[in-house]
């Protein structure tokens, strides 16, 4: 992704002034990621890179940070983005096992080594695999989102239809020309991929066959109306206005505005949109009726009718959210038009980043000025951006 970035904009490598990456699944190895994968790209040994993770809304949070850095005026040039490996996540020793080969480490002589090597039971060898979990919970994020859907009364055909609109509205948008930010990758030993390759427009029946992913048999989260994990890497070129221009720049859009917020990580995990949304209007001196284009991150199909259920929901708004009045919901016509998550992937740490550039390419596309990116992410948290298109 830096090197697609770099190739497509033409921005001189030692321009940069600083690197930030998003990324959730951490590889030891390259535990700052975003430096080891600048110094491969050929960016300047000079330029600082740190890493950060805040879940699916890691790459939100490198490009913020670099917004920050640039309004904080120590920085005039940020490259800020996200990657995530999915199909190659690093697989630990159980805690028995690290504890003792650890202590073996430290062993000696040949009589204490044959001593702890004898302690080694066959349990031992069990891996531990990264788990989609709430650590404060312990409950997978699929299970949480059956139990959102169930909260809000939305049924298993509505979820599969939201599903099946993403997937064919992506494949609408791909056949279209209009998914024009993928960068051709070589994965090794297979073929160059050019394109997303989850795209699988389906029918309902078919879907309708699937059992349930997370609570069986009467749950209503199913493999085909939740997002799928998928390899993936971003990037996003931040400048300040002037430097933009100076350069001979004509920028996409502005950063406009931007809020975090944070709810119970238990019965609200993936209700981050309706509790960023008005926030960030708010911040922007914005209303609903003046976005033109949203761009919410696919968790899961319930996630998003149950944000859509809520945000249009007085009742919610004066009990959970301390509102007077509900912020209203998305038009089904403004939002996520060219696919998402549930259609196009979600490595994790690389999503925010599609969204934002995603809503700027529509925006010009469409003739709009505001765009709305929004995203929930685990630990209870979420997200909200405000995206203006840059006068044409």
């Amino acid at each position: 992704s830096f090197r697609g970035l770099l190739n497509r904009t033409s921005v001189p490598r030692d321009v940069v002034d600083y690197i930030v990456y998003g990324t959730v699944i951490q590889e030891v190895k390259t535990s700052n990621v975003a430096r080891e994968a600048a110094l491969g790209a050929g960016f300047s040994d000079k330029t600082p890179a740190h890493t950060v993770t805040m879940a699916c809304i890691s790459s939100n949070q490198a490009m913020t940070t670099g917004v920050g850095m640039i309004a904080a005026g120590q920085c005039d040039v940020v490259v800020a983005g996200g990657v995530e490996l999915m199909s190659d996540v690093p697989i630990r020793h159980s805690r028995k096992m690290r504890k003792t080969m650890l202590t073996l480490n430290r062993a000696k002589t040949l009589g204490q080594k044959l001593s702890l090597i004898s302690k080694i039971r066959p349990d031992y060898f069990a891996p531990e695999l990264p788990a989609v979990a709430e650590f404060s919970t312990s409950e997978t994020m699929g299970h949480s989102a059956d139990r959102l859907a169930a909260a809000f009364a939305i049924s298993r055909l509505e979820q599969d239809e939201y599903a099946l609109r993403s997937h064919t509205l992506a494949k609408k948008a791909q056949d279209g020309g209009l998914l024009l930010d993928v960068v051709p990758f070589k994965v090794p030993g297979k073929d160059t991929v050019s394109k997303d390759n989850g795209i699988r427009p389906s029918s309902l029946e078919q879907m309708g066959k699937l059992k349930p992913a997370f609570v069986k048999p009467f749950g209503t989260v199913t493999a085909a109306n939740s997002s799928f994990l998928t390899d993936g890497a971003s990037a996003i070129l931040l400048m300040s206005e002037e430097k933009a221009l100076a350069m001979g720049y004509k920028p996409k859009a502005y950063l406009r505005d931007f809020v975090y917020v944070s709810q119970d990580p238990k019965d609200q995990l993936l209700l981050g949109p309706t509790y960023a949304t008005p926030k960030v209007l708010e911040k922007a001196g914005l209303t609903m009726a003046d976005i033109d284009v949203f761009e919410f991150h696919e968790a899961f199909a319930g996630q998003i009718l149950a944000n859509l259920k809520a945000m249009d929901s007085d009742w919610f708004a004066q009990n959970y959210m301390g509102r007077k009045s509900k912020v209203g919901a998305p038009p089904l016509e403004k939002f996520n038009t060219w696919g998402g998550s549930l259609s196009l992937g979600h490595p994790f740490g690389a999503t925010g980043c599609r969204l934002v550039i995603t809503a700027a390419h529509r925006l010009k596309k469409e003739g709009g000025q505001y765009g709305l990116v929004a995203a929930c992410a685990a630990g209870g948290q979420g997200h909200a951006m405000i995206v203006e298109l840059y006068p044409q």
